[in-house]
């Protein structure tokens, strides 16, 4: 994110205001160049930027600086995202010209409807593009007027096609996703935070439910939420690990569905030797 939202989204944390509820210190409160040298560090072949606006006139300058970022950073995937309001369809359109790969929307932050019919021509323009979307739609950390799986399944019945991306596999309803993700074949499911220590304490995944996890296989993504993250990266790993799924669903969800996806070939991004976390 740009430096002055993200020192916003950081002091926001730091506070445990009403969207957290809860404490939540900032592993990786770095800054971006640092992010980034870790990121590939870590060995991550490619990422996204993930922003997002809470209010009409943001999302085309937050595209803009997204456009610099993706640019400069070889290993990004150039990354978008919109609101309600009139002018989303054509920023999204140029957006997509300028080649973005994926957009993000978060229906708890930005506290809109996802069917609001502001949104039709972006959804639609989505849909028709095979577009990703990521979309925070679940009810976690702490519910929204329009997070739950109603109000973004209205759009899916619209858009049957949308790439969805649900993060955090709709924690809390995890029950309620697996089922859309089930109904709909274009609907994907991220791990974000899901099976850590820090999610299971409150809002744990139900055990009976990892069969159908399973099933899911090739289109579970693997997600973090660096830097915004109170645990250190690998922990996200070794949670799904712990799953006991098995190694190829392992190696589909931190690698072979994204880069399916999204088209990246074996030379895509950086490829450095992995170096342990300090």
């Amino acid at each position: 994110m740009p430096k002055n939202v993200l020192d916003k989204v950081w002091a926001y944390f730091d506070a445990a205001g009403p969207l957290v509820n809860r404490p939540w210190p900032i592993t990786y409160r770095e800054a971006e160049e640092q992010r980034v040298r870790r990121l590939r560090d870590f060995g991550v072949r490619a990422f996204t930027s993930m922003l997002y606006p809470h209010k009409p006139g943001m999302a085309g300058w937050l595209n803009g600086w997204a456009a610099d970022f993706a640019a400069r950073t070889p290993e990004c995937l150039h990354t978008a995202t919109f609101f309600p309001e009139p002018g989303a369809p054509g920023y999204v359109a140029r957006a997509i010209e300028d080649g973005a790969r994926v957009f993000k929307a978060h229906l708890q932050v930005g506290g809109y409807d996802p069917a609001d019919p502001l949104l039709d021509g972006v959804w639609g323009l989505l849909a028709e593009t095979g577009t990703p979307v990521v979309t925070h739609c679940g009810s976690g950390p702490v519910p929204g007027k329009f997070t739950g799986p109603g109000p973004i399944g209205a759009v899916l019945e619209r858009h049957p096609g949308l790439v969805l991306v649900v993060a955090h596999l709709g924690m809390p309803e995890y029950r309620d996703f697996l089922d859309l993700a089930e109904c709909h074949p274009a609907v994907r499911l991220d791990t974000t935070i899901a099976f850590t220590d820090f999610a299971e304490a409150d809002a744990p995944f139900p055990r009976a439910e990892l069969p159908r996890l399973r099933g899911l296989r090739e289109r579970v993504l693997l997600g973090s939420d660096f830097p915004n993250i109170p645990y250190r990266y690998v922990h996200q790993l070794e949670a799904l690990a712990g799953l006991g799924l098995g190694e190829e669903w392992l190696r589909a969800v931190c690698h072979d569905n994204a880069a399916a996806l999204f088209g990246l070939g074996p030379g895509a991004g950086a490829r450095p030797e992995p170096r342990p976390e300090p």
